[in-house]
């Protein structure tokens, strides 16, 4: 992260003691980035779980309504008639093992990745260069599945994956700077909401412990969870 003139500016243009409400956030975080580039503004929520437990991961996936500003490049493992379907849903690059064959020779022009049941035997060589990445197609998020078509679409209309880190923080883009307010704050309730519907039933006590938002280049601001939580 730069530490120049421009990022002390913005430091110093926020409170960071203070509680903001959210709309007011976004328009700080608008208002601070610096950036020459149209920087993500990314959302940060801390929860009181341990995903060092497999009961207390917590992960999925969520269709934001205004997108995420970016263009996805989609690879889509799939034979047949359901390689078809993905190619007429608009993915990138399809293929089997063929595909397979590329990606481990060292291709890695894409952004995500969908497959077939049939086709996760041979996918799963892959782990080791797909799972670092985050990139590796799973069932419980929905990349995985034999309605490849629909993956597809969502994924290129604006899906986003989410996963609980270690310290229990989950990191997320919610859209791009030049984003209006309003759509941002949609997108924002968006993947709060699936967060909080995904607790844990072994969590215990506060769940949503802190939240922040921040531009790629930008300084964190803290949000109030109570107002959030009101708009959910």
């Amino acid at each position: 992260m730069a530490k120049g003139k421009k990022y002390a500016a913005a430091v110093k243009a926020v409170d960071r003691d203070q509680l903001y409400d959210v709309v007011e956030a976004i328009d700080l975080a608008k208002k601070v980035a610096y950036a020459k580039f149209d920087e993500t503004l990314e959302l940060s929520v801390k929860l009181g779980v341990d995903p060092r437990h497999a009961d207390q991961m917590v992960r999925g996936s969520v269709v934001l309504p205004h997108g995420t500003g970016k263009t996805v490049r989609v690879l889509a493992f799939a034979k047949g008639d359901k390689a078809k379907d993905a190619q007429a849903a608009g993915a990138d690059f399809v293929g089997a093992e063929d595909m397979v064959a590329k990606v481990e020779g060292g291709w890695l022009d894409f952004d995500s990745v969908v497959a077939t049941p049939d086709m996760m035997a041979q996918v799963g060589k892959l782990g080791r260069v797909l799972g670092p990445r985050g990139l590796m197609p799973n069932p419980k998020i929905g990349t995985v599945t034999n309605d490849i078509a629909n993956i597809v679409k969502q994924v290129k209309a604006g899906m986003v994956e989410f996963r609980v880190e270690k310290a229990g923080i989950i990191h997320v883009g919610i859209g791009k700077k030049s984003f209006d307010t309003a759509k941002l704050l949609d997108n924002l309730k968006t993947v709060m909401d699936i967060i909080v519907k995904a607790k844990p039933a072994s969590s215990k006590g506060v769940y949503v412990r802190t939240v922040a938002i921040a531009t790629t280049m930008g300084p964190g601001i803290k949000l109030d969870t109570a107002k959030l939580q009101a708009l959910l």
